[in-house]
């Protein structure tokens, strides 16, 4: 898409998980995990109004306690997606947004200007994402999202699996980071759609562009994050921030 002064960060945030209840107010290092998140982001400055978009009035209530600007939002949303679109809807005049998932307290800013940039490339790309090289002994995790990409650096497929497989040689594994950049009209057309086959067999909402034909372009960056799904995650977030 065009390059846009007119862009926002939306944080998506649930108090409740299945496999981590309560991980957007869980303390890292001391601090809310979503404040770590919050924190992260506000070092991209490209973005023009950066806010968490939740259904719950105790993340609410901290977000504004500690000043973080907050959307509450309809607890019906299947995806953090559609929690961000539904915040998206209220910001007039914002041409692209940036989705940062609430558990991924290692966001840097780095990450997202690399993410913009890929966005602005090219006018024919509207959704843009990250990825970061991955040694082979974690490709099996099924944990870690894999990503190939074309010789243009759009994505041809994610999936949960170790792709490509190595059938001859080792390959160079990607993984790829719950960081995205979309335009406008990227992301009414994402809600838009029912979800997808291969959507609903990885679990992987991504792969919803892909099914529909749309183009997602992905940037490579040095910065790994840990997406904090487990409470082993946690905790390796929480030995990253306080230096042990």
């Amino acid at each position: 898409m065009r390059t846009t002064d007119a862009i926002v960060g939306i944080i998506p945030a649930r108090l409740e998980s299945v496999r981590l209840p309560r991980k957007a107010l869980r303390p890292i290092a001391g601090v809310p995990m979503i404040g770590r998140v919050y924190a992260g982001a506000r070092a991209c400055r490209r973005l023009r109004e950066l806010l968490v978009a939740t259904d719950s009035e105790e993340i609410a209530a901290y977000c504004r306690a500690a000043a973080i600007p907050v959307a509450m939002t309809s607890p019906a949303h299947a995806s953090g997606t559609d929690r961000v679109g539904e915040a998206f809807d209220r910001l007039a005049g914002a041409d692209a947004v940036v989705n940062i998932q609430g558990d991924e307290p290692m966001v840097r800013g780095e990450q997202l200007d690399a993410l913009l940039a890929a966005l602005f490339a090219d006018p024919d790309v509207e959704v843009a994402t990250l990825c970061t090289p991955l040694a082979a002994a974690e490709a099996e995790q099924p944990s870690a999202t894999k990503v190939v990409l074309d010789r243009r650096g759009r994505a041809l497929y994610f999936s949960r699996a170790a792709i490509p497989f190595p059938r001859s040689g080792p390959p160079r594994f990607l993984k790829h980071l719950g960081l995205y950049a979309y335009s406008r009209r990227a992301l009414e057309a994402f809600r838009s759609w029912p979800v997808g086959r291969l959507e609903a067999s990885e679990k992987l909402e991504q792969l919803r562009f892909l099914e529909n034909g749309w183009a997602i372009a992905v940037a490579e960056t040095p910065f790994d994050s840990i997406g904090v799904d487990t409470a082993e995650d946690l905790e390796r977030a929480e030995r990253h921030f306080s230096g042990r």
